[in-house]
């Protein structure tokens, strides 16, 4: 089916990819604090980047400096995809990418992670599954394939607990063996 409105508490941000949306409105917009910063408000807004008409509304009664910063990193951006596609003779389409696709991956994935769980009952089975696992976690977001990767992180950090394996995805403990292990680059900053 078709949906029309999804109204979400933090489900913008984190991780639900959403194709074709058109519309992001953000409530209560001016009241600064971890949903509201300038990167959460870029984040949020981010998500009607992909589509070709996308809109962004902020429910305001003031224009905060995570507003200004918004405002600005969109036309900083547009300004640089517009030269961009000049140069290169681009012209702008929306991402063709059903729902459908999305939430067939995500079986797909659960269905896997259950036929691995199956028969796995000493602790160096557990062990062996949970590499495996996190092996094709860390595949699963080198192919940019999000909604499976954390999938994945969530069954691993739940077989983690119920096996009483140490250690986390999120604590780092584990690394992508595609990747090197160079530090990130610094993020640049600007001051006025």
């Amino acid at each position: 089916g078709e949906i029309d409105v999804l109204v979400g508490i933090n489900l913008l941000r984190e991780g639900l990819d959403l194709p074709e949306v058109s519309l992001v409105c953000i409530l209560d917009a001016d009241k600064e604090g971890y949903l509201r910063s300038e990167t959460s408000l870029i984040q949020t807004a981010g998500r009607a980047a992909r589509h070709l008409n996308g809109e962004v509304v902020l429910f305001a009664d003031r224009e905060t400096k995570s507003i200004q910063a918004l405002i600005r990193e969109t036309e900083r951006r547009r300004a640089r995809q517009q030269a961009y596609n000049r140069e290169h003779n681009l012209v702008p389409r929306s991402v063709v990418r059903g729902v459908q696709e999305s939430l067939q991956t995500i079986v797909r994935t659960a269905r896997g992670v259950e036929s691995k769980v199956i028969g796995s009952e000493s602790k160096a089975d557990a062990q062996e599954v949970l590499r495996e696992l996190e092996q094709e976690m860390w595949e699963a977001s080198e192919k940019l394939e999000y909604e499976r990767a954390a999938l994945l992180r969530d069954q691993i950090e739940e077989w983690r607990k119920t096996h009483g394996l140490e250690g986390g995805v999120s604590a780092g403990k584990t690394k992508s063996p595609a990747r090197k292990q160079a530090p990130f680059p610094k993020r640049k900053v600007r001051f006025r």
